[in-house]
């Protein structure tokens, strides 16, 4: 739809020479999802992939799982008063026998996954939720830490709208052995990691075991979650994790990387999957 960067004019100063330019923004645009017609959930998010997004986000939200759970999702026509279409509400159909979760006044705000849960409910409700067991695939995982210092190089390479604003997330999927399957960028974390879940959901290749995802900020809990709730077994971050997101990556089984940078990184959870030597 060529919604995902803008052009503003810009003050630009350098070394005391000032000039006016126009600059390339990334867009950000509300999204709305319904489900089977009902008003879900609002995120802020760059427009592209925004079905994907949508499936993702109902992966991590534990209502949805395989391919076969969708019937169909859709913009909605006539999103506003004058009938127009903005291609910022998106309704997701459930597959007849799927169950529509409760739907309350509470959920229907501007929202991330997760919200409203803290501390061992978090844990609590992933763990009850998550609809496969973290696993490394036909052969146990043994990732050497060179592989893992390789990515954000890999991942860097692969962001094609972050040379152009400088001002996205991205999260990314590899094999065990360093072989990129997928990138997405966003100007949110949560929802570049919804649109390789939902990309990965809509292809019928959940759960997502054996491969390993990059992640170019933080690791929150959130994103934790949205990784155990695809089945993937190891989160690696180029920042620092929270500390709800280190205990449910050991709750789970996950193997939890933070500060991923050059030949240094820290190992939060499950090591066993680490060469350390």
């Amino acid at each position: 739809m060529g919604r995902v960067t803008a052009r503003r004019r810009v003050i630009r100063i350098r070394e005391g020479a000032v000039g006016s330019r126009p600059d390339t923004l990334v867009a950000e645009e509300p999204l709305e999802i319904r489900l089977d017609g009902k008003p879900l959930a609002i995120t802020m998010r760059t427009p592209g992939d925004d079905f994907a997004l949508a499936a993702g986000f109902l992966v991590s939200e534990g209502v949805i799982g395989g391919v076969e759970d969708v019937a169909g999702i859709a913009y909605c026509a006539g999103a506003t008063a004058d009938g127009s279409n903005t291609y910022n509400v998106v309704n997701v159909r459930l597959a007849p026998g799927v169950p529509l979760p409760d739907i309350s006044l509470e959920r229907n705000v501007y929202t991330t996954s997760s919200c409203g849960l803290c501390g061992k409910a978090s844990l609590d409700a992933v763990r009850t939720t998550a609809r496969w067991p973290l696993s490394d695939g036909p052969r146990p995982l043994r990732l050497e830490p060179e592989l893992l210092a390789a990515l954000p190089h890999r991942l860097r390479e692969a962001q094609r709208v972050f040379d152009r604003t400088g001002g996205l997330h991205a999260a990314a999927l590899f094999t065990p052995d360093g072989e990129l399957l997928d990138v997405r960028e966003d100007v949110g974390r949560h929802n570049a990691v919804d649109k390789i879940v939902g990309r990965a959901q809509q292809q019928g290749l959940l759960p997502l075991a054996g491969t390993v995802l990059l992640v170019s900020g933080r690791a929150s809990f959130e994103l934790v979650q949205k990784a155990v709730m695809a089945g993937i077994p190891v989160l690696a971050a180029v920042s620092a994790p929270s500390s709800l997101a280190v205990d449910l990556a050991a709750e789970t089984g996950m193997t939890l990387v933070g500060f991923l940078r050059g030949a240094s990184m820290n190992v939060y959870a499950g090591e066993e999957r680490i060469v350390l030597g």
